[in-house]
């Protein structure tokens, strides 16, 4: 769908960086990226998580509708921080979108769908060219369903933590899909991001061992209740 593009400005080695600065207050030998690995591996299995925001992660979500990163928005913590596509300056009387599995799956939905989304560029277009509409305000005709880019910058302990909720199967499915190209780029980007995006992303469930949410998938079993 979209793409993810780690920037270089993200930490390489994720664990050894966590070690390295854990170590400074331990009054350890952080010269050794070794040693330093083996203790960042120790503060994530100790649940000591603030080093874990010592870990930056810097991306291009580029492809992904309007409505999927407005939720992505929402996930705030560690002091993450982002840019998005203008739609004050840039042309959008052409833009791509998004189409829901359901929607394309079906013929006169797809049908109904596409023709929307052209009137609706049409519409653009002609305010801009003919009644010479500021874009500004023409851009007010734009759904959620369009495609945006964004330049985000967050940290591994909101990353982890959001993992947890949105690679849950009750997750908006755009969002899953998302999320889990992110994991991908990330771990293709060293052997310690693959280690942590295939150990510690995780959905809540495989966390806690049961289920918390009120309709289950049924990958683990509810929590009881007393």
């Amino acid at each position: 769908m979209g793409t993810i593009v780690i920037l270089e400005e993200t930490t390489k080695k994720p664990l050894t960086l966590m070690g390295r600065r854990a170590g400074v207050c331990w009054g350890a030998d952080i010269t050794d990226d070794e040693k330093n690995y083996k203790r960042g591996l120790d503060c994530l299995i100790s649940g000591h998580g603030r080093v874990m925001e010592y870990v930056n992660v810097e991306m291009i979500i580029d492809g992904y509708s309007a409505r999927v990163i407005r939720e992505w928005y929402t996930h705030l913590g560690g002091s993450p921080t982002r840019l998005q596509a203008s739609t004050r300056y840039i042309n959008y009387s052409k833009f791509s979108y998004v189409t829901p599995p359901k929607i394309a799956d079906n013929k006169e939905a797809l049908q109904r769908y596409d023709e929307m989304m052209k009137n609706i560029c049409e519409t653009c277009s002609y305010l801009e060219e003919v009644c010479e509409i500021p874009r500004e305000d023409a851009a007010l005709l734009l759904p959620l369903g369009m495609t945006t880019k964004i330049v985000d910058k967050r940290n591994l302990r909101n990353l982890m933590d959001m993992s947890h909720q949105r690679l849950c199967s009750r997750a908006y499915w755009e969002y899953r899909e998302m999320f889990s190209d992110i994991c991908k780029a990330l771990s293709e980007l060293s052997d310690e991001w693959e280690y942590l995006v295939k150990n510690w992303f995780l959905p809540k469930c495989e966390i806690s061992g049961f289920c918390t949410e009120k309709k289950s998938c049924g990958r683990r079993p509810r929590k009881k209740e007393n």
